[in-house]
Formats: structure tokens, C-alpha cells, sequence
């Protein structure tokens, strides 16, 4: 459970957005929705951060005061930048952009995951959606082995304008899949790439897959279809890194 990042009670969470603290999610007691709980809420989603439903049971066992007053909010754990700021990261190490895409991604430890993988391999940024995906957050931070302090991440409210976005800066965007119409073996990667990976559960959305210039798969011998999306990009992200140091 969350201890770092954590701010509770309705003066303080509205205190927090008040004052312009970056704010991931707000958990709000479901059924308790009365007018100063609607303001928060209301106040949360203007600020971009993702407003969650929690039964009592939830918020006691998250509340670290044991008086949250049926409002917790988490704080974000590192500060966002945006698409052009990761592009400009490439451009000033004079590489082509590697830039991991996240479609609701919801597990935190996956997503500190991925940025760890990112940081390992040199990438220059991940992006992930305002909604339904984990943030910048103290689980985050600890799966990534603080790499989501050193990696540039940015936080947009529509994945497949994201896409559109890059392909127009000259990015081509692979979508991963289990059936993907080239293996990770045939593709090039040695260009400006984004690799999207989907949800745990949903994969990558059907909008934003048609968008992406391509869907690479990554050939299994095993029993099994598919692999944790973590791994995923962790695969695809060093053999980027292969075909690179071999150009």
C-alpha cells in the first residue's frame, strides 16, 4: 500500500489542487458524495487526475491518519513533461527517438517496470494516458528501482491523438500483439520508434492499434500465447537497442 505521496482530508486535498500540486488520482468514499466531496471531485478532473469510487474499507486501510473524511488523493511521484519535450531529449543526444507507449497500463508494478526497462536501455521517454492507467505514484517509483526520477514521462488525455502526434514528428509507431503481421525479428528499428503496448487484460485498443503504422509480435515456443506486458516491451525495447549498436 501507498505510504509516500499521500494526502488526506477534504482541506488538504483541496489545499493540494488549490495550490497546483500535481495530483495522480483521487479516491472519494462511494456513496458520500455530498457537495464539498462533488467540488474535489469536480476540482480533481479539471487537473487531469483520474477521480476513483473506494468503499470506506479501502480508504481506512489506505489512510495513513485514520481521519481521511472519505477523500484521499495521491500525489504524483515525479513531475510530467510533454510529447515535444521527449522528442527534443533524442534530438539533443543526436538518436533517433525509442519511446514506449502505455494503453492503460492499470498495474503500477508493470508500469515501473516498463520504466525501468526504458531507463536501462537508453529510451528517451514513455507516455501514458490521464485515465484508467497507473501514474507517477511511491509503488511506481519502488518498482521502477527509482528510475521514474531519470526517465521522462509524459501524461496525455488521448493516446491516439499521442500516435498521431509522433507519426506526424516522423515516429513509426509498432503496436504490439500477439498477432502481430511481422515479428520483432523482421522489423526495423532502427528509425524513430514508439512501441504501444496494451493493458494487462484488453491488450492495446482497437482505435489506437489501427492508428499505429504497424503491429509486431513477439514469436512464443512455449504453451503460452503471451507475455506480461512488462516483458513485452522489455523484448522490444533491446532488440531496438540490438539493431542499433549493429547500424
Amino acid at each position: 500500500m501507498e505510504n509516500e505521496g499521500i494526502i488526506e482530508g477534504r482541506n488538504a486535498v483541496t489545499e493540494a489542487l488549490r495550490s497546483g500540486v500535481q495530483i495522480d488520482k483521487v479516491f472519494i468514499a462511494k456513496g458520500e458524495i455530498d457537495s464539498t466531496l462533488k467540488h474535489i471531485a469536480s476540482k480533481a478532473r479539471s487537473a487531469g487526475a483520474a477521480v476513483v469510487e473506494a468503499d470506506k474499507r479501502k480508504l481506512d486501510s489506505m489512510s495513513i491518519t485514520k481521519s481521511h473524511q472519505g477523500v484521499i488523493a495521491m500525489a504524483a511521484f515525479a513531475d510530467y513533461v510533454t510529447i515535444d519535450d521527449i522528442l527534443e531529449i533524442a534530438s539533443e543526444r543526436n538518436e533517433k527517438p525509442l519511446i514506449v507507449i502505455c494503453d492503460e497500463i492499470s498495474d503500477p508494478h508493470n508500469l515501473g517496470a516498463i520504466i525501468r526497462t526504458c531507463e536501462a536501455t537508453g529510451a528517451h521517454g514513455v507516455i501514458i494516458p490521464k485515465r484508467r492507467s497507473a501514474g507517477s505514484s511511491a509503488t511506481v517509483a519502488k518498482a521502477s528501482s527509482g528510475a521514474i526520477f531519470h526517465t521522462a514521462i509524459a501524461r496525455v488525455t488521448n493516446i491516439t491523438a499521442a500516435v498521431k502526434e509522433l507519426k506526424k514528428a516522423g515516429v513509426w509507431l509498432y503496436a504490439a500483439s500477439m498477432s502481430g503481421e511481422t515479428t520483432l525479428w523482421e522489423s526495423d528499428f532502427t528509425s524513430a520508434t514508439a512501441f504501444v503496448i496494451g493493458s494487462e487484460g484488453s491488450g492495446i485498443s482497437k482505435l489506437v492499434s489501427e492508428t499505429c503504422d504497424y503491429s509486431v509480435s513477439i514469436p512464443m515456443s512455449g504453451k503460452l500465447s503471451s507475455l506480461n506486458a512488462s516483458v513485452s516491451a522489455g523484448v522490444l525495447l533491446f532488440e531496438a537497442v540490438r539493431q542499433r549498436n549493429l547500424k
